[in-house]
């Protein structure tokens, strides 16, 4: 197998402290007047020093959702971590066992509602191959468009408020303002902003908007300037430095130890992505590199994750390149397993009687299981189903990245200063939506 190309993004300053070093809680300020960093326990130890308990969450605002972590600490340092999930949990992979397949994939809409369309992929693409159905060449290229628009969706939500939980409060205001003509975007092609149910099995039943295309290429334009704003508000900033550089570093050996994947992993510097390991799509034929860090900690994964958003846009216009000249159909409706035609159900019995047992009963894939995944914006997100030849999965599972990421907190917090607590749970990406499922 070809390795994949990379990029090394080297960190703009040699200088890198030790974790924790030189940060400090100060509690008028950084402690939310709800009283979600909370003191539970504190005992004397055997050698006279004394260990503190604190619970912080489950409504804290940095924890980015109802996780309660406990910590425990002594003076301002970390010496234990215990991330406490749960508390969102709704049984989406349970729910997936009592719906027909195609009912499926809105509900991986709300597990990580920040990048909603990639959720659908993997799950249509996990049914297309457990069913033999391969989306029409027009209708992957489309899907590449939209998956690489939610990344960069899914990346300024992350910068903007991880940003802010470290106290660069403006940039979630830069970083909003270019997500909402994403938003815009998704709303011209299917109608929905957030919870979007764009991927379909087969492609699309829906055909391109009008305008569409031009919304994406102005979108093309604007983006690499907005994005230097970004970089000119923190890339030199020296608290931002301070706060990142040698915070929460990641060797190698623990990054692979722990199953990372997504920035997690390429942040220290191993080269591992969905795109280029495990090609699906048409990501074979398109250009693109694989950022990688050199240092592991919070710094190098902001910037691994800010040339992916330059890299997603490179794709998307390649996409879009590739796409306008083509006419053919956005379907595969010459499956039994895909809907049929809207304009079929209206003229002909056949394709009414189809249509109507697909709806109402659902089709039957072959008994068999599957499993697909995307390089999701969080990382490796994977969709297993097992079929016992009812329109109903017998087994479904969602390998969610965050979830995964997630297990390394502790390592990262261990000797860190408790103000760097909220820097190493913003620069994992978590949606509890998704963590919890």
């Amino acid at each position: 197998m070809t390795a994949p190309s990379s990029t090394a993004i080297p960190n703009p300053t040699e200088t890198i402290r030790q974790p924790g070093a030189g940060s400090s809680l100060d509690f008028d300020e950084s402690v939310p007047a709800t009283g979600t960093l909370m003191v539970s326990d504190e005992r004397t130890l055997a050698d006279g020093e004394r260990e503190m308990t604190l619970n912080m969450g489950p409504q804290h605002p940095s924890t980015h959702g109802v996780m309660r972590v406990v910590l425990k600490l002594d003076g301002e340092v970390v010496t234990d971590c215990d991330p406490v999930l749960g508390y969102l949990h709704r049984g989406v992979e349970k729910l997936g066992e009592a719906h027909r397949y195609a009912q499926v994939i809105p509900w991986t809409d709300r597990t990580d509602y920040v990048a909603a369309p990639m959720n659908n992929l993997g799950c249509a693409l996990a049914i297309e191959k457990l069913c033999g159905v391969e989306a029409p060449e027009r209708a992957q290229y489309w899907r590449v468009v939209m998956s690489e628009l939610s990344r960069i969706a899914s990346h300024l939500v992350w910068l903007g408020t991880h940003a802010l939980d470290i106290g660069a409060l403006s940039m979630s205001l830069y970083c909003f303002r270019e997500r909402e003509i994403l938003m815009d975007i998704f709303e011209r092609f299917c109608g929905a902003r957030l919870t979007t149910n764009m991927m379909e099995i087969g492609g699309f039943s829906r055909p391109i908007p009008d305008g569409l295309v031009e919304m994406i290429r102005g979108f093309i334009r604007v983006f690499p300037e907005r994005q230097k704003e970004y970089e000119t508000l923190l890339s030199g900033n020296p608290i931002w430095l301070a706060r990142t550089k040698g915070v929460g570093v990641i060797t190698p050996e623990a990054a692979v130890s722990y199953s990372l994947t997504g920035a997690c992993l390429r942040g220290s510097g191993v080269n591992y992505d969905i795109r280029k390991a495990m090609p699906y799509l048409v990501y074979d034929r398109l250009n693109f590199e694989v950022p990688l860090g050199q240092h592991g900690d919070v710094f190098d994964r902001y910037l691994v994750r800010m040339e992916e958003m330059r890299q997603a846009l490179s794709l998307v216009e390649q996409a879009l390149d590739a796409v306008e000249a083509m006419d053919t159909p956005l379907m595969a409706y010459e499956s039994a397993y895909v809907i049929p035609p809207h304009k079929g159900t209206m003229t002909t019995a056949e394709d009414m009687q189809r249509h109507f047992i697909w709806v109402i009963k659902g089709f039957s894939p072959p008994v068999g299981e599957a499993y697909a995944a995307v390089e999701h914006p969080k990382g490796e997100n994977g969709y297993y189903f097992v079929s016992d030849g009812t329109p109903m999965p017998y087994r479904f599972r969602i390998r969610a990245p965050d979830f995964v990421n997630l297990s390394v907190l502790p390592h990262m917090a261990q000797g860190a200063m408790l103000a760097d607590v909220v820097a190493l749970i913003g620069t994992i990406d978590i949606v509890l939506g998704s963590v919890d499922r």
